[in-house]
């Protein structure tokens, strides 16, 4: 390890991520390598492990394997054991969206197949990682964080099936937390929308490509009061402070909204007139600043 990583926040850290392959996996395991710590992917993609390799070297070691299959948290987490004598954060972050289908859209004849993919992924998928982390972490004293969602704590964030699977993450949180204490501490990071490659379930057939593909960049930036629509690498600073033994000690059971300020106002569609207020808002206030 170089003098530069050897003082970063998390050196030392062995740390096990679902979903690295892209988006904000693939962001934080670059922040995290460079802040010292090692990361251990468990990624469905193979491709996605390679590319990881390539860009990350010594500081990744990778796992291709499905979050809904317990024996691969378990031989990824193992095998991060013996290479490393310990395991000090686990990040449940491999997850799925339902593209904002509504009630109302959802094809009655593949709903029950739909609900069973989204929530498979996204509450089982992180239970499970959960119960295969959680011996080694209770051992070095560590650290489970989990991705949620604004859509995990407000309404428009994605449709029923992907809001009420992050809503039941809130409730893992708190609950593992509440289980896990003093020896592990256990939180999530509720990030808002950003350009990412997300995809949807197979069953809505929305799993053949990146859901924020066609998304309009000004008018995402417009329904956020921070003014910007966001890339996955500014999201990561919440899950750094969260994995930190010292900056993250006296946090647990908490869910860090990173939402551009949408608790502030909530989530609302900006219509063109509304844009074109806020515009004119935003250039009267700098103006007299």
């Amino acid at each position: 390890m170089s003098a530069g990583l050897s003082a970063g926040r998390l050196a030392g850290s062995v740390v096990y991520l679902t979903g690295g392959g892209s988006g904000l996996g693939r962001s934080i395991v670059k922040r995290f390598v460079a802040e010292g710590a090692h990361v251990g992917v468990l990624e469905i993609s193979a491709a996605k492990n390679r590319g990881l390799r390539d860009e990350f070297a010594h500081g990744v070691t990778t796992f291709t394997g499905d979050v809904r299959d317990i024996s691969a948290h378990r031989e990824a987490l193992h095998a991060l054991g013996r290479q490393f004598g310990k395991v000090d954060v686990y990040i449940a972050n491999a997850a799925i969206w339902d593209g904002n289908t509504a009630l109302l859209d959802l094809p009655e004849a593949q709903l029950d197949a739909a609900f069973e993919e989204i929530f498979a992924i996204n509450v089982r998928g992180y239970l499970l990682g959960a119960k295969a982390a959680a011996p080694a972490l209770l051992e070095s004293g560590g650290n489970m964080i989990f991705t949620l969602s604004t859509a995990a704590v407000r309404a428009g964030g994605g449709g029923p099936l992907y809001t009420a699977s992050k809503h039941a993450g809130v409730g893992l949180v708190r609950q593992l937390a509440f289980e896990l204490a003093p020896r592990v501490r256990v939180n999530a990071v509720a990030p808002a929308g950003m350009a990412t490659d997300l995809r949807g379930p197979h069953a809505l057939e929305l799993g053949g490509r990146a859901l924020m593909a066609d998304a309009d960049p000004e008018r995402m930036r417009a329904a956020y009061p921070l003014d910007f629509f966001a890339t996955p690498d500014d999201y990561v600073g919440p899950y750094v402070l969260l994995a930190s033994r010292t900056e993250g000690r006296s946090l647990t059971g908490i869910i860090l909204e990173s939402d551009l300020g949408l608790s502030a106002r909530g989530i609302r569609a900006v219509s063109g007139e509304a844009q074109r207020t806020l515009a004119s808002q935003r250039a009267a206030v700098g103006q007299r600043l």
